[in-house]
């Protein structure tokens, strides 16, 4: 059975409406994802994802950002405050392996089964502050080895990674929720520095695009060009499922399904699509088409990486980390 080429995060509020529902039933969504205005507390969201995989009638991806640091849609006092932001963490990779084992298993107790993270972009001196303190490092090595761990640590969680924001963010001087930001680097700096995290994590299953303009490759943004979709697969060498940014962000022209269908046209496998109504969605499902052959494939492959978690002890975990990361001690991550 082919789902729709999307994953849908126009959920207005903590409970599913009737509305949503019957849409969601309707439009068969490959995945969901969360944001804050649908978290509540355990019981809610363990509510919330169960109804939501009700409505499809199978086992769907529901992803969130839990990052930990500034972006993490999931806080106190339910769940872990997670400090400091990850380009003052100063962890090794058992340290950061730790933090999002720890943050899966939060994720996993409420029926979320998918993170969007680790964040593979290189830092730059002038990277935009959205981005900034969200990056693991100011060389690729650094950035690599870091976000294998975080990788493992969810995946050793039950929980789907997703890499972003592919081929790289880092050079960005805007904030592309509001601008398209340009990148003028020549392909070989490109290379040497923004694609190899990506490169060396390209094994993962799940990716996300940026949107942004590398002018010396393309004029379209990464998530709409052909050219820059080519480069995720032959030159980074990435053939799991890739999804975009969320298309509701200012970045990209046109309308929401005008940017859906320029995104699968470009060889995105599925579009996110965050914030809508569901007259939005309905535009956006409708635009964005049913999975092809080669996005089943990856998504198949990928949903074969979901498995239940390798058993562990939370609280030793969590006291290992206090040691390993100082800078956690009295913060409200117990």
């Amino acid at each position: 059975m082919s789902h729709s080429a999307t994953i849908l995060g126009g959920i207005a509020g903590a409970e599913l409406t009737s509305a949503e529902r019957d849409f969601f039933r309707s439009a068969d969504p490959w995945g969901f994802i969360l944001f804050g205005r649908n978290v509540a507390d355990p019981e809610q969201l363990r509510r919330l994802t169960g109804d939501l995989r009700d409505a499809v009638g199978r086992d769907a991806v529901i992803t969130i950002d839990q990052e930990g640091g500034r972006v993490q849609r999931m806080r106190a006092p339910h769940w872990a405050e997670w400090v400091p932001p990850l380009d003052q963490a100063g962890a090794g990779e058992r340290a950061m392996w730790l933090r999002y084992r720890l943050i899966g298993a939060e994720l996993r107790a409420v029926g979320i089964d998918s993170d969007c993270a680790p964040t593979l972009d290189v830092a730059q001196a002038d990277t935009h502050p959205f981005l900034r303190n969200r990056c693991l490092g100011e060389d690729p090595a650094t950035v690599a080895r870091l976000g294998r761990a975080v990788a493992d640590g969810l995946l050793a969680a039950g929980v789907l990674p997703v890499m972003k924001h592919m081929p790289g963010h880092g050079r960005a001087v805007a904030d592309s929720h509001k601008d398209l930001p340009t990148v003028t680097a020549s392909l070989q700096d490109l290379d040497a520095v923004d694609f190899a995290p990506f490169r060396a994590l390209a094994d993962l299953p799940m990716a996300m695009t940026a949107h942004i303009r590398f002018a010396a490759l393309d004029d379209a943004p990464a998530t709409a060009s052909a050219k820059m979709v080519g480069i995720i697969r032959d030159r980074i060498g990435f053939g799991g499922l890739l999804m975009s940014d969320d298309i509701t962000m200012n970045a990209l022209p046109g309308s929401h399904a005008e940017r859906a269908a320029a995104t699968i046209a470009a060889g995105c496998d599925l579009v996110l699509h965050c914030n809508a109504t569901i007259a939005q969605m309905e535009l956006v499902v409708a635009a964005a088409g049913a999975m092809g052959t080669d996005a089943t494939r990856r998504a198949d492959a990928a949903l074969a990486m979901r498995h239940a978690p390798d058993a562990v002890d939370q609280a030793a975990l969590m006291a290992e980390y206090r040691e390993l990361v100082p800078q956690a001690a009295g913060s409200a991550i117990a």
